[in-house]
């Protein structure tokens, strides 16, 4: 997938930079695993807004992704590359020797008529999903599981990528997108190779209406509000407002968040600010 810059014939399209659809081929996705999807523009069940900057959006069906990819030892061939408004990163249809048919994240590099496969001894080969503990390392990996059986939580957005360092007793190490290594149980299942739409992150939105599309409303700046509004507010003329913070005072650049008592601090071998 590459992207195009528009000729800026409006304002709208002076700076922006689009995606190229080249890779997908169908247009419409398959019905039966698609599901409707509600927007609650913010709202919680008491219909009080508790995520600032949501609302509106363009109609979406959600497609069922399969992150668990339980179906083992059952070879399936790729029938589509498709684009899914609910995630930067292409999907994929598959059809199973068996006759079932399910979506997956599409690898980078997967195309129709490939044939993919899950399971404990297949080879790690493009889009095949095998447990972490069978994969040589130094393996790019993607949609990787944290418990065994519960479905890929990591590398799941577009053009993300893990690698798999090294093997020690029941756990391997993994370098994450962050720059994180931690340690994963081998018996969790991973995905060979890179998310696909790689160039995501060089697109441009280009105007103000194309976010309302996306769902995001408009956002205001502390430093533009008054002091009552928020700690950055007030002030004569342009001033700069004093230590970033959010607008309940906590400190927004530098200060560290995660709770030091975590659970899961053991399983990390170095964090993504660690200076190299």
């Amino acid at each position: 997938m590459a992207t195009r810059k528009l000729k800026p014939t409006t304002p709208g399209t002076r700076h922006r930079i689009a995606p190229v659809f080249d890779d997908v081929t169908v247009s419409k996705p398959k019905k039966s695993l698609t599901l409707g999807i509600g927007k609650s523009g913010g709202r919680n069940h008491h219909g009080r807004k508790t995520s600032r900057h949501r609302g509106g959006g363009h109609k979406r069906r959600f497609r069922v992704i399969d992150f668990k990819r339980n179906k083992f030892d059952i070879p399936a061939k790729v029938q589509t590359i498709e684009y899914d408004p609910n995630r930067t990163a292409r999907i994929a249809l598959l059809a199973y020797a068996d006759g079932e048919k399910r979506y997956i994240i599409a690898p980078n590099g997967l195309k129709v008529g490939d044939t993919v496969i899950s399971g404990s001894k297949v080879l790690p080969d493009l889009g095949n999903a095998l447990e972490l503990r069978h994969m040589p390392p130094g393996t790019f990996i993607h949609a990787i599981e944290l418990e065994p059986g519960r479905g890929a939580t990591i590398c799941r957005s577009a053009g993300t990528v893990a690698q798999l360092l090294g093997k020690q007793e029941k756990y391997v190490s993994v370098k994450l997108p962050s720059g994180e290594v931690r340690l994963i149980l081998g018996t969790c299942l991973a995905t060979v190779g890179t998310t696909s739409n790689p160039d995501h992150m060089n697109t441009t939105i280009g105007k103000a209406g194309r976010s309302r599309w996306l769902g995001r409303r408009p956002q205001t700046r502390g430093v533009a509000m008054n002091p009552v509004d928020h700690p950055m507010g007030g002030g004569e003329g342009k001033s700069s407002g004093g230590h970033p913070r959010s607008p309940w005072g906590q400190m927004a650049k530098g200060k560290k968040t995660r709770n030091r008592k975590k659970l899961s601090n053991k399983y990390i071998i170095r964090r993504r600010n660690t200076k190299k």
